[in-house]
């Protein structure tokens, strides 16, 4: 009967009664095959879960009220001036030429200052007051002379005015008028009221 040893340790094999001597390379392979480990089931990867699609919420804007800023006020000291108008007043000149106007005066304007409390808010002007009224230059009023003296109608044959009348003599000599005139007047068409007595082309000169 055959006899097979197996030395593990010393290396050496008996197989049917020899001992033969043990390849390293091949117990070594040998070891190395049933080193081997055991094959493993594969391994089911879980597909990642798809990013959430859910809406961004996005918060109301505030309604709180803005607070308000207090108004600003002022109050001015203002100025302004007021023109007076003068007034005209009319006098009787027996010396005038009836109808005819001569100011003897020249009427002039005054001035009154007016003083005023001016109250603006936020730029705007809100109120205003009078607080003093000076008259600060008094008006003159103007003076016109109106003539009340008839107007004469001249005699066109004598420069100056002879008047018209049925008989002219001159003033201070013995002639008995109706009407009178002072000389000299020079005659410069017909001497129809015989002035120039000396026939010099003047009249009334003595």
């Amino acid at each position: 009967m055959l006899t097979a040893a197996l030395l593990c340790c010393g290396g050496l094999a008996m197989v049917g009664g020899e001992e033969r001597p043990k390849d390293s390379r091949t117990a070594v392979a040998g070891a190395g095959r049933d080193a081997l480990p055991e094959p493993t089931a594969p391994v089911s990867l879980a597909p990642a879960d798809p990013p959430s699609t859910s809406p961004t919420l996005t918060p109301p804007p505030s309604t709180a009220p803005a607070p308000t800023a207090s108004p600003v006020v002022e109050v001015r000291t203002v100025t302004a001036t007021q023109r007076l108008p003068h007034g005209v007043r009319t006098v009787k000149d027996s010396s005038l030429a009836e109808g005819k106007r001569v100011v003897r005066t020249r009427g002039v304007d005054g001035e009154r200052t007016l003083t005023y409390q001016v109250t603006v808010t936020d730029g705007v002007q809100t109120g205003r007051k009078l607080v003093r009224s000076v008259v600060t230059r008094k008006p003159v009023t103007e003076v016109v002379a109106v003539g009340t003296r008839p107007a004469r109608s001249c005699d066109p044959n004598y420069s100056g005015c002879v008047p018209i009348a049925s008989d002219v003599d001159c003033a201070g000599g013995g002639g008995n008028g109706p009407a009178y005139v002072s000389g000299p007047v020079r005659v410069i068409g017909s001497d129809i009221y015989d002035l120039d007595r000396d026939n010099d082309g003047y009249g009334c000169d003595d």
